[in-house]
């Protein structure tokens, strides 16, 4: 497996770095955003990982326009900042997984290894469209539509509606969703998996009579019809 490391502070670059080798992965380093960015866009990797503040371009950006090229490609998202909104930043520019530094080798292993695993999984799906009443996903094309309007959603928004498709009128819990699509243990510290509620709830309930995201109190998030 190839891992690009995109970091401008050399130790934690090269402490990552031999870490993951004696893992028997093949690792790149780059030490600015720009020559990050030019690497993951010519060659071949199955992840990249991004600090967020870097010299010549931050990893937003990076990230959003390497997305853009190559959107299955995975990436980790590794940074001081471990806000809420750090974090939805993250996620909106498309970023699969976020570590805060410091953080130990074993946990970005676990995220490693569940990021490609879920990326080499082939879709079990029986068909390449998701619907529930009037709301429809097309897993193919990434267009969502709820009645004739088209829904414009980020690549996070997208995997959590995916994720509430796939298991309508059932409550899913915020441990369950962290697990999930984040791919990530759920941090009571933190509220990012209600804001990506929210963010959906005016996607595609607001405009609309008939609400589809609804709340159980003390238990999590439910897709279905009133």
């Amino acid at each position: 497996m190839n891992i690009l490391i995109i970091e401008d502070d050399l130790r934690v670059a090269q402490l990552t770095q031999r870490g993951l080798e004696e893992q028997g992965f093949t690792v790149t380093l780059a030490y600015d955003g720009l020559s990050g960015k030019k690497l993951a866009l010519q060659n071949d990797y199955d992840l990249v990982i991004t600090d967020i503040v870097l010299p010549k371009m931050d990893g937003i950006d990076l990230c959003r326009e390497v997305r853009q090229i190559k959107p299955d490609l995975a990436i980790i998202m590794l940074t001081a900042l471990g806000t809420t909104d750090d974090k939805v930043e993250g996620f909106d520019a498309g970023a699969d997984d976020y570590l805060v530094k410091p953080f130990e080798m074993r946990e970005l292993l676990v995220r490693i290894r569940a990021l490609l695993k879920r990326n080499t999984k082939t879709a079990q799906n029986t068909g390449f469209i998701l619907r529930y009443a009037d709301l429809e996903m097309n897993l193919h094309t990434k267009i969502v539509k709820r009645s004739t309007k088209d829904i414009n959603l980020t690549p996070k928004e997208f995997k959590l509606l995916e994720y509430m498709l796939q298991n309508t009128e059932r409550v899913l819990s915020r441990v369950e969703i962290a697990e999930k699509v984040w791919d990530t243990h759920f941090d009571t510290g933190t509220n990012f998996i209600d804001v990506y509620i929210n963010y959906l709830r005016k996607k595609i309930d607001k405009d609309f009579d008939q609400k589809l995201i609804h709340t159980k109190s003390g238990m999590g998030f439910i897709l279905k019809l009133e």
